[in-house]
Protein backbone atom coordinates (compact mmCIF):
# COMPACT_ATOMS: atom_id res chain seq x y z
CA UNK A 1 0.00 0.00 0.00
CA UNK A 2 1.44 3.35 -0.95
CA UNK A 3 1.84 6.30 1.42
CA UNK A 4 -0.77 8.28 -0.51
CA UNK A 5 -3.38 5.48 -0.21
CA UNK A 6 -2.57 5.09 3.49
CA UNK A 7 -3.04 8.82 4.13
CA UNK A 8 -6.31 8.78 2.18
CA UNK A 9 -7.60 5.82 4.20
CA UNK A 10 -6.65 7.48 7.50
CA UNK A 11 -8.29 10.74 6.39
CA UNK A 12 -11.49 8.95 5.40
CA UNK A 13 -11.52 7.09 8.73
CA UNK A 14 -11.10 10.37 10.64
CA UNK A 15 -13.95 11.97 8.68
CA UNK A 16 -16.19 8.96 9.31
CA UNK A 17 -15.37 9.07 13.03
CA UNK A 18 -16.15 12.81 13.13
CA UNK A 19 -19.49 12.21 11.39
CA UNK A 20 -20.40 9.46 13.89
CA UNK A 21 -19.43 11.75 16.79
CA UNK A 22 -21.50 14.66 15.43
CA UNK A 23 -24.54 12.43 14.82
CA UNK A 24 -24.25 10.95 18.33
CA UNK A 25 -23.93 14.39 19.89
CA UNK A 26 -27.00 15.67 17.99
CA UNK A 27 -28.97 12.56 18.95
CA UNK A 28 -28.05 12.92 22.64
CA UNK A 29 -28.42 16.71 22.88
CA UNK A 30 -32.06 16.72 24.03
CA UNK A 31 -31.63 14.07 26.77
CA UNK A 32 -28.42 15.82 27.89
CA UNK A 33 -30.26 19.14 28.01
CA UNK A 34 -32.99 17.56 30.18
CA UNK A 35 -30.38 16.16 32.57
CA UNK A 36 -28.60 19.53 32.68
CA UNK A 37 -31.88 21.32 33.51
CA UNK A 38 -32.70 18.78 36.21
CA UNK A 39 -29.25 19.07 37.79
CA UNK A 40 -29.01 22.86 37.69
CA UNK A 41 -32.68 23.66 38.29
CA UNK A 42 -32.66 26.14 35.39
CA UNK A 43 -35.98 24.91 34.01
CA UNK A 44 -38.68 27.31 35.18
CA UNK A 45 -42.22 26.00 35.71
CA UNK A 46 -45.57 27.51 36.71
CA UNK A 47 -45.16 26.21 40.27
CA UNK A 48 -42.00 28.28 40.65
CA UNK A 49 -43.77 31.52 39.68
CA UNK A 50 -44.71 32.04 43.32
CA UNK A 51 -40.98 32.33 44.11
CA UNK A 52 -40.74 35.65 42.27
CA UNK A 53 -40.38 38.61 44.60
CA UNK A 54 -42.96 41.42 44.58
CA UNK A 55 -40.35 43.73 43.00
CA UNK A 56 -39.96 41.28 40.11
CA UNK A 57 -43.70 41.35 39.51
CA UNK A 58 -43.93 45.14 39.27
CA UNK A 59 -44.04 46.42 35.72
CA UNK A 60 -41.41 48.95 34.70
CA UNK A 61 -43.55 51.01 32.31
CA UNK A 62 -40.72 53.50 31.81
CA UNK A 63 -38.68 50.98 29.80
CA UNK A 64 -39.29 49.07 26.57
CA UNK A 65 -37.17 46.11 25.53
CA UNK A 66 -37.41 44.37 22.17
CA UNK A 67 -37.82 40.59 22.30
CA UNK A 68 -36.94 38.80 19.06
CA UNK A 69 -38.24 35.29 18.40
CA UNK A 70 -36.23 32.85 16.30
CA UNK A 71 -36.66 29.18 15.31
CA UNK A 72 -34.44 26.60 13.67
CA UNK A 73 -34.81 22.93 12.91
CA UNK A 74 -32.19 20.35 13.71
CA UNK A 75 -31.12 18.26 10.74
CA UNK A 76 -33.83 15.71 9.93
CA UNK A 77 -36.60 17.64 11.69
CA UNK A 78 -39.50 17.79 9.23
CA UNK A 79 -41.66 20.38 10.92
CA UNK A 80 -42.41 23.90 9.88
CA UNK A 81 -42.36 26.11 12.97
CA UNK A 82 -42.75 29.85 13.06
CA UNK A 83 -43.45 32.43 15.73
CA UNK A 84 -46.72 34.36 15.67
CA UNK A 85 -44.60 37.50 15.58
CA UNK A 86 -40.90 38.00 14.92
CA UNK A 87 -40.47 40.62 17.64
CA UNK A 88 -42.36 42.28 20.43
CA UNK A 89 -41.76 45.38 22.55
CA UNK A 90 -42.23 44.56 26.24
CA UNK A 91 -42.09 46.26 29.62
CA UNK A 92 -39.96 44.37 32.18
CA UNK A 93 -42.04 42.99 35.04
CA UNK A 94 -45.13 42.27 32.91
CA UNK A 95 -46.12 38.80 31.68
CA UNK A 96 -46.71 38.48 27.92
CA UNK A 97 -48.10 35.61 25.88
CA UNK A 98 -47.41 34.77 22.27
CA UNK A 99 -47.71 31.64 20.17
CA UNK A 100 -45.63 29.52 17.85
CA UNK A 101 -47.29 27.58 15.04
CA UNK A 102 -45.94 24.11 14.26
CA UNK A 103 -46.89 21.90 11.34
CA UNK A 104 -45.81 18.30 10.90
CA UNK A 105 -45.09 18.02 7.17
CA UNK A 106 -44.62 14.23 7.28
CA UNK A 107 -47.05 11.34 6.82
CA UNK A 108 -46.36 10.04 10.35
CA UNK A 109 -46.85 11.26 13.90
CA UNK A 110 -43.69 12.88 15.27
CA UNK A 111 -42.49 13.91 18.70
CA UNK A 112 -40.35 17.03 18.94
CA UNK A 113 -38.48 18.82 21.68
CA UNK A 114 -37.62 22.51 21.63
CA UNK A 115 -34.33 23.59 23.18
CA UNK A 116 -34.24 27.32 24.02
CA UNK A 117 -31.34 29.73 24.03
CA UNK A 118 -31.19 33.40 24.97
CA UNK A 119 -28.93 36.13 23.66
CA UNK A 120 -27.23 38.11 24.98
CA UNK A 121 -26.14 35.72 27.70
CA UNK A 122 -26.46 38.54 30.26
CA UNK A 123 -30.25 38.45 29.71
CA UNK A 124 -30.59 34.72 30.33
CA UNK A 125 -31.24 34.92 34.08
CA UNK A 126 -33.72 37.77 33.62
CA UNK A 127 -36.00 35.99 31.13
CA UNK A 128 -38.65 33.98 32.96
CA UNK A 129 -40.85 31.56 31.02
CA UNK A 130 -44.02 30.75 32.96
CA UNK A 131 -45.51 28.62 30.20
CA UNK A 132 -43.52 27.18 27.33
CA UNK A 133 -43.81 24.39 24.81
CA UNK A 134 -40.13 23.73 25.57
CA UNK A 135 -41.09 22.34 29.01
CA UNK A 136 -42.59 19.20 27.42
CA UNK A 137 -42.25 17.01 24.35
CA UNK A 138 -44.62 18.02 21.56
CA UNK A 139 -46.47 15.25 19.72
CA UNK A 140 -47.96 16.29 16.39
CA UNK A 141 -49.96 13.99 14.11
CA UNK A 142 -49.17 13.64 10.41
CA UNK A 143 -50.09 16.84 8.57
CA UNK A 144 -51.39 18.48 11.76
CA UNK A 145 -50.81 22.12 12.68
CA UNK A 146 -50.82 23.20 16.33
CA UNK A 147 -50.43 26.51 18.16
CA UNK A 148 -48.03 26.36 21.08
CA UNK A 149 -48.19 29.06 23.78
CA UNK A 150 -45.25 30.89 25.29
CA UNK A 151 -45.79 33.10 28.35
CA UNK A 152 -42.79 35.03 29.61
CA UNK A 153 -41.56 38.13 31.34
CA UNK A 154 -38.33 40.02 31.77
CA UNK A 155 -37.37 40.78 35.33
CA UNK A 156 -37.17 44.54 35.99
CA UNK A 157 -33.54 44.17 37.11
CA UNK A 158 -32.52 43.41 33.51
CA UNK A 159 -29.28 45.36 32.97
CA UNK A 160 -30.01 48.80 31.47
CA UNK A 161 -27.61 48.23 28.56
CA UNK A 162 -29.72 45.27 27.33
CA UNK A 163 -32.32 46.67 24.95
CA UNK A 164 -32.79 43.66 22.66
CA UNK A 165 -33.19 40.03 23.78
CA UNK A 166 -33.34 37.17 21.30
CA UNK A 167 -35.15 33.98 22.31
CA UNK A 168 -34.25 31.13 19.96
CA UNK A 169 -35.61 27.61 19.81
CA UNK A 170 -34.04 24.66 18.04
CA UNK A 171 -36.41 21.76 17.44
CA UNK A 172 -35.20 18.17 17.57
CA UNK A 173 -36.96 15.01 16.36
CA UNK A 174 -37.10 12.69 19.38
CA UNK A 175 -39.73 10.29 18.02
CA UNK A 176 -37.35 7.30 18.14
CA UNK A 177 -36.17 8.19 21.68
CA UNK A 178 -39.76 8.37 22.96
CA UNK A 179 -40.88 5.15 21.24
CA UNK A 180 -37.80 3.32 22.59
CA UNK A 181 -38.51 4.64 26.10
CA UNK A 182 -42.19 3.62 25.81
CA UNK A 183 -41.19 0.11 24.67
CA UNK A 184 -38.78 -0.17 27.58
CA UNK A 185 -41.45 1.03 30.04
CA UNK A 186 -43.92 -1.51 28.62
CA UNK A 187 -41.37 -4.31 28.90
CA UNK A 188 -40.56 -3.39 32.51
CA UNK A 189 -44.26 -3.10 33.43
CA UNK A 190 -44.91 -6.53 31.91
CA UNK A 191 -42.36 -8.21 34.21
Amino acid sequence: MSKKTSKTTRGAAKLALAAVFMFSFGYLLVPLYDVFCDLTGLRFTDEEAVALTPQELQEDSSRLVTIQFDVSMNQGMSWQVKPEMREMKVHPGRVYTTFYSARNKTAEEMVGQAVPSVAPIAANKYLVKTECFCFDNQTIAAGETVNMPLSFMLKPRLPPNVNVVTLSYTFFDITKNVSTANQLDSALAYK
